[in-house]
């Protein structure tokens, strides 16, 4: 069974009706998905000035999420299955649902889909062209373009977008293609979370 194939079947496992084999299937997934990235990771993490702006999680390392696209029906299913947690609020131009699984663990899954199957969405595309599968590997940092600023001078690594623009929540994010060892492309996306009130 290719990678692509297992990380497949265990996305299926997310919809599980027994939670114990649910929080296995994410685990294996999470796991997967931040082999893609710890080269990479390991590298901006050298640079001082760079490792200063990635959030550290309650596990001492990097705060990250693995960002899962399904197709609508598999959406529901995990949905509804994982007690139906907080659609986030997602920005209006971009076709996108999306809600977060967090296990006890450390693993976290963003789970996205699209609203239009057959549209020009970037979830959408990547349904189409490669099938349910790890979409994006997201890192939350203290701030987007600091962040994208040193990647651009210190590593030439070009931002997917030219400006920081508004994701979820009222998160900040922008997106870099990378290189991993295996051969293949992972998209790396920056979260900035969102500034809070003076209630919070």
């Amino acid at each position: 069974m290719s990678q692509r194939d297992e990380i497949a079947a265990l996305i299926q496992q997310l919809a599980d009706p027994v939670s114990h084999q649910r929080q296995k299937a994410a685990e294996e997934i999470f796991q997967q998905g931040m082999k893609l990235t710890a080269a990479v990771i390991a590298k901006w993490l050298e640079d001082e000035e760079l490792a200063k702006l990635f959030v550290i999680g309650e596990f001492r390392t990097v705060e990250a999420t693995v960002g899962l696209a399904v197709a609508p029906e598999n959406f529901s299913r995990i949905h509804t299955a994982n007690g139906s947690p907080r659609l986030a609020n997602v920005p209006p131009d971009q076709d996108a649902e999306e809600f977060e699984l967090h296990f006890g663990s450390g693993a976290r899954l963003d789970v996205l889909t699209t609203k239009d199957s057959g549209g020009a969405g970037a979830i959408a595309r990547f349904l189409q062209k490669f099938g349910e599968g790890i979409q994006q590997i997201e890192f939350l940092v203290r701030e987007v373009d600091g962040a994208t600023e040193i990647l651009r001078a210190k590593y030439r690594q070009e931002p997917t977008y030219a400006q920081t623009r508004a994701g979820a929540d009222g998160t900040r994010v922008n997106f870099f293609l990378v290189s991993n060892p295996q051969g293949g492309k992972v998209l790396i996306e920056l979260v900035e979370a969102a500034a809070k009130t003076p209630r919070e």
